[in-house]
């Protein structure tokens, strides 16, 4: 039988965007043809998004659910927690790709994690360069505060429904960093993971500012140094 997978997408105030990016989304996931859900996460939305998003599923397994506070990591903290398949995944609404999912789904049994690196020497990234500059910082940022060996936290990833199990509940960020502490927490407990090239080119402008985010993420990367589990000496990865 084939896996299943459950695609977590956080959104916020985006009525306008979805009707064009969600069935593009459901295309993309339909394309690999295996069992899925996707889970749209509508948070503290005041625009009617989670309304559109139901009309634009156009009758795809899409599951819509509201959170009442803005909060994009505690968004995909709540559809991870409540995916009950074999891989969960986290997409945005404006960056997914069908070959990440095929690129998933040919790891071999024993991959807990596998990360759609845009630091990866083969990925070919179409960002603007202040983007391409901010993935690298906030990279070095990694390395230097919490010493990991990972290349990029932020973006497409797919995790092992017993690494959510295991983990997921005991991540204390959200906001921007839940997705990151998870990976780092995986890192730490000696989960095997693999880190594969993608094709990155956003259907849009992104939407966050740079300058409020770096300042919260650098304070967020310090606390979380203080709270996680000792570094293993041999992190797993291929």
């Amino acid at each position: 039988m084939a896996p299943s997978i459950t695609v977590v997408v956080p959104v916020y105030n985006e009525a306008e965007f979805v009707p064009e990016a969600l069935p593009r989304l459901i295309a993309s996931v339909e394309d690999v043809g295996i069992p899925y859900t996707i889970r749209v996460v509508e948070n503290g939305s005041t625009d009617g998004t989670a309304e559109v998003a139901r009309e634009s599923a156009a009758g795809a397994n899409v599951v819509v659910e509201s959170l009442a506070e803005p909060d994009y990591g505690a968004a995909m903290r709540h559809g991870f927690l409540h995916a009950d398949s074999d891989w969960v995944v986290n997409f945005d609404i404006d960056y997914f790709s069908a070959q990440f999912l095929r690129q998933l789904l040919s790891q071999p049994d024993d991959v807990d994690l596998v990360i759609g690196s845009k630091r990866d020497p083969e990925s070919e990234d179409r960002r603007p360069f202040i983007r391409r500059l901010a993935t690298g910082v906030f990279n070095l940022l990694l390395t230097l505060i919490l010493r990991s060996s990972v290349t990029d936290t932020h973006g497409m990833k797919g995790f092992r429904r017993k690494l959510v199990d295991d983990l997921a509940h005991q991540v204390v960020s959200t906001t921007d960093l839940f997705d990151t502490e998870l990976v780092i927490r995986a890192e730490r407990a000696g989960y095997s993971i693999v880190e594969v090239p993608v094709v990155v080119e956003e259907m849009r402008t992104a939407r966050s500012s740079l300058i409020k985010r770096a300042p919260r993420t650098i304070v967020g990367l310090i606390k979380m140094r203080g709270y996680l589990p000792s570094r293993p000496s041999f992190p797993t990865y291929r």
